[in-house]
């Protein structure tokens, strides 16, 4: 836990070092026992961590080397990503299947809270409905080995785009193991309200919520904005502690998610990412309470 008493999640690019994903960098250079290390020693409680980062964890060292290195360390909430594909067939179904063996694999062992998943939109034709119903049978497979599986809406999502649409699809599911990851990045982007995630988002149906900042424009393509510039909390446009206020007002207490990643914090050390995207969201916060002290909320 920070010093200012909120639990923070360094999901996983907070803490992976140089790697870029979708351009063959796919696997953290840092042994995953001094990342774990180096983010509890930041003040973080939560640990994310990707499927290719997991193989290679317990390909080596193995999966209870891992548990143990988060007991040690005081990390109380996993997070593993990321599983596509879910309603599909052929080839990228049998992908996207063995990706969820392998993370449905290290979830007991790990005692993971929560999977990331998305609907990536490979150009493939598929329905809304054949969406929310792949969704709805992976949630009931994840309740099975006793993990709860979180929907993360992006620009480059098929039908769900948006906050808006993430919200109405895990309600149209409505699957009590089957929730929706609340991405600031994505609905500063899709140009969300952040009030209506109180107004219209059912609490238990809130996995995760995970804060960054960013400029008003997109640079590059969608993909490429979303992994090459995002910028520490209170340094972009996206009033962070409005978007904290919004989520305190619906009754989040879990943890706060802490998504960086940027062609910037690539080049620097674990430990100073961790550090830097840390102090960001806790000025964030301290902000937050002053405008509810004001009564600016």
């Amino acid at each position: 836990m920070t010093a200012a008493g909120t639990e923070l999640l360094a999901a996983c690019w907070t803490s992976a070092g140089n790697v870029v994903p979708f351009r063959g960098l796919l696997t953290s250079p840092a042994d995953v026992r001094d990342r774990i290390a180096a983010v509890s020693a930041a003040g973080y409680t939560g640990f994310g961590l990707t499927r290719e980062d997991v193989v290679v964890a317990r390909d080596t060292i193995g999966l209870p080397a891992v548990a143990a290195s988060l007991r040690e360390h005081g990390i109380t909430t996993v997070q593993l990503e990321w599983i596509t594909n879910w309603w599909t067939d052929g080839e990228l179904r049998r992908a996207s299947d063995e990706a969820r063996a392998d993370l449905f694999e290290a979830c007991p062992v790990l005692g993971v809270d929560n999977i990331k998943v998305g609907a990536d939109d490979d150009g493939r034709q598929v329905s809304y409905e054949q969406l929310c119903e792949g969704f709805g049978a992976l949630a009931e497979a994840g309740a099975q080995v006793g993990v709860k599986i979180g929907f993360e809406n992006t620009p480059f999502s098929h039908w769900v785009k948006t906050t808006e649409q993430a919200i109405r699809f895990v309600t149209d599911v409505g699957h009590t193991n089957g929730g929706m990851i609340v991405d600031i990045w994505h609905a500063y982007r899709g140009g969300s309200d952040y009030r209506v995630i109180p107004e219209t988002l059912p609490l238990e149906h809130v996995f995760g919520v995970e804060l960054d900042d960013g400029r008003h424009d997109v640079v590059g393509t969608d993909l490429e904005d979303t992994f090459d510039n995002r910028l520490v909390c209170g340094d972009g446009v996206f009033d962070v502690p409005d978007f904290i206020l919004q989520l305190r007002a619906l009754g989040w207490a879990g943890p706060w998610g802490v998504e960086h990643m940027s062609s910037e914090f690539r080049e620097l050390s674990i430990e100073e990412s961790l550090a830097r995207a840390r102090d960001g969201v806790l000025e964030c916060f301290a902000e937050a309470d002053r405008r509810a002290s004001s009564g600016q909320a």
